[in-house]
């Protein structure tokens, strides 16, 4: 059986899938592979909802379940809160960088120059602040 984390990704990459919101029957039946409760994938619903991952909205007698934020946007906050419990930043970012393909590196490349050109574009000069960039 998966470990808590693990089951919590594994529900979460279910939802992420699906075209529309989910019951948590459909997903124990998209986790078809795994021998759970349906009540285990209720209550792991649940701690993704109350932990902000997960939005659900009442249909009749159930609940329906959808991601909060696109997957991207999840996978971005891992990366900027491991980031944050560095001491050296840099020295992360300079390995991170070393670990990339080409093709990530130039799509990096072209995420900061977009977002450079919109701090320059920010009249207020508040945007951007606090951002370090190796």
């Amino acid at each position: 059986m998966r470990r808590s984390g693990e089951l919590e990704r594994a529900i979460m990459d279910a939802l992420w899938e699906a075209q529309e919101p989910r019951t948590a029957k459909e997903v124990l039946a998209a986790l078809a592979e795994e021998k759970l409760a349906h009540t285990t994938v209720i209550t792991v619903l649940d701690r993704l909802t109350r932990k902000g991952l997960a939005r659900r909205e009442r249909v009749g007698r159930s609940w329906r379940y959808a991601p909060a934020a696109s997957r991207e946007s999840y996978v971005s906050s891992l990366m900027i809160d491991a980031l944050g419990r560095a001491t050296d930043r840099e020295a992360v970012l300079v390995h991170f960088a070393h670990s990339m393909s080409g093709s990530e590196a130039d799509a990096l490349r072209s995420a900061l120059a977009t977002a450079d050109d919109a701090d320059e574009g920010d009249q207020s000069g508040e945007a951007g602040q606090g951002r370090h960039r190796a």
